[in-house]
C-alpha cells in the first residue's frame, strides 16, 4: 500500500496560506497540515469558508494544528505532524504600520519563528522541499524602470522588511549548512478574496461602499501616487506548485552568481498599479465616486516605499506566467468583496 505524502504549510489559516490549501487540493494528493496560532491573521473562518465547495472524503485530507511559533517544535507537536515531502513557511507578521509600532514583536514572528521551523526542518529525514515565503520588500524602494532581481541586495528600509531579510538569510544560512533543501520566494503586494481588512484593497472598499475619505501615499509634492506591482493570490498559489513540480529546472535557472548555493524564485506579475489608480478602479466598478486625499507617505508613515518591483523572467522563461493578476481580477475581487461584507470588517 503506498503510503500518502504530506505537506507541512505555516500559516495555513491565512490569506496566503488558505489559498495555498486549496491549490494542493485541487491538483495534488498530498495529505495537509496547516500549523498556525490563529490570531489577527489567521483565522479558520478562511479555512471553513474557503473548503464549503468540498467533499468529507477531501475535507479529511486537511488537518489543523495550534501552535505559536516563537516557541520550538518540541516533541508533542512533532509527533502530530510525522513525515513531511514539502515544507511550505509562510506564516509571518506582514503588516508594516504594526511593525513600525511594535517591531520586537516582528523579531519573535519573522526571525525566531523562522528559526524554530529551521531547525525543526532540519531534523526531517524526508524533507524533499523547504519554502521560505518572502517579499518584495526585502529590496527596498525601486525607481522607475527598475525592477529587483533574485539576488539583487538588500535595502530594508523598515522593521518588517527587516525581519524578512533576516529570516532569508537564516534560510540560507540552514541550507549551506545543515544541507535544509531551501527555496526562497519573493512576492510582490498580493491581493483576492478573504484577505486581512486593513490591507490597501479590501479597505478602499469598504470606505467606498461608506463614502469614507481614502488616504492614498504620494510622494512629498503630494502629487506622485505610490505604486505597486500586484499578483492575484490564486496565482501566487499557483506558481508555489510550479516551483515545486519544476524544481530541478527552477534551480538550474535561479543561482546565485556569487558563491552561496540556495533558490530563489520572484514570483511576480505585469501588472503595475497606482495607489490613486485602484482607489478610482475600485469606485468604478462599484459605481461611486471616490472620496480621497494624497498624503506624504514618508511624514504619515515612515519607512513605507513609494515603489516596489520585481523581475519574474526566471518563472515567465520556464513556462509559468499569471492568469488572474488583471484589471478584471481585480474587478472580479473588488464584486467579490461589494457581495462578502463580512470579510471587510476588523
Amino acid at each position: 500500500m503506498k503510503m500518502v505524502e504530506k505537506v507541512l504549510i505555516t500559516g495555513g489559516a491565512g490569506f496566503i496560506g488558505h489559498m495555498f490549501i486549496k491549490e494542493i487540493l485541487d491538483n495534488t494528493d498530498y495529505e495537509i497540515i496547516s500549523m498556525d496560532r490563529l490570531d489577527y491573521s489567521g483565522n479558520l473562518n478562511r479555512i471553513s469558508d474557503m473548503m464549503k465547495s468540498y467533499s468529507a472524503t477531501e475535507q479529511k485530507r486537511l488537518k489543523v494544528i495550534h501552535h505559536d511559533l516563537k516557541a520550538e517544535i518540541n516533541n508533542l507537536v512533532a509527533s502530530q505532524i510525522g513525515e513531511i515531502k514539502h515544507f511550505f513557511h509562510i506564516a509571518a507578521s506582514s503588516h508594516v504600520d504594526r511593525a513600525i509600532e511594535d517591531p520586537m514583536s516582528f523579531v519573535m514572528d519573522n526571525v525566531v519563528a523562522s528559526c524554530n521551523v529551521l531547525n525543526f526542518s532540519r531534523q526531517l529525514d524526508n524533507l524533499e522541499t523547504f519554502v521560505y515565503f518572502s517579499t518584495d520588500e526585502v529590496f527596498g524602494p525601486a525607481i522607475d524602470g527598475v525592477k529587483f532581481k533574485e539576488w539583487d541586495r538588500y535595502n530594508s528600509t523598515n522593521p518588517y522588511s527587516a525581519t524578512k531579510a533576516g529570516g532569508e538569510e537564516l534560510a540560507i544560512a540552514f541550507h549551506n549548512t545543515y544541507d535544509v533543501p531551501v527555496i526562497i520566494t519573493h512576492c510582490m503586494n498580493v491581493f483576492g478574496k478573504r484577505q486581512h481588512p486593513e490591507k490597501f484593497i479590501p479597505n478602499t472598499v469598504w470606505k467606498a461602499l461608506n463614502n469614507e475619505k481614502v488616504i492614498i501615499h504620494a510622494d512629498s509634492s503630494k502629487k506622485t501616487p505610490g505604486s505597486r506591482h500586484y499578483v492575484h493570490v490564486e496565482d501566487v498559489a499557483n506558481a508555489v506548485l510550479f516551483i515545486i513540480e519544476n524544481k530541478e529546472q527552477v534551480q538550474n535557472t535561479s543561482k546565485d552568481e556569487h558563491g552561496a548555493k540556495c533558490t530563489k524564485v520572484n514570483i511576480a506579475s505585469s501588472l503595475e498599479l497606482d495607489n490613486l489608480e485602484i482607489a478610482k478602479l475600485i469606485g468604478e466598478y462599484l459605481n461611486t465616486e471616490i472620496n480621497y486625499e494624497l498624503v506624504d507617505y514618508h511624514s504619515s508613515r515612515p519607512g513605507h516605499d513609494l515603489r516596489y518591483a520585481l523581475d519574474g523572467s526566471v518563472l515567465r522563461e520556464l513556462g509559468w506566467e499569471s492568469t488572474n493578476s488583471s484589471k478584471e481580477g481585480l474587478e472580479e475581487v473588488t464584486k467579490w468583496y461589494a457581495e462578502n461584507k463580512d470579510w471587510l470588517r476588523f
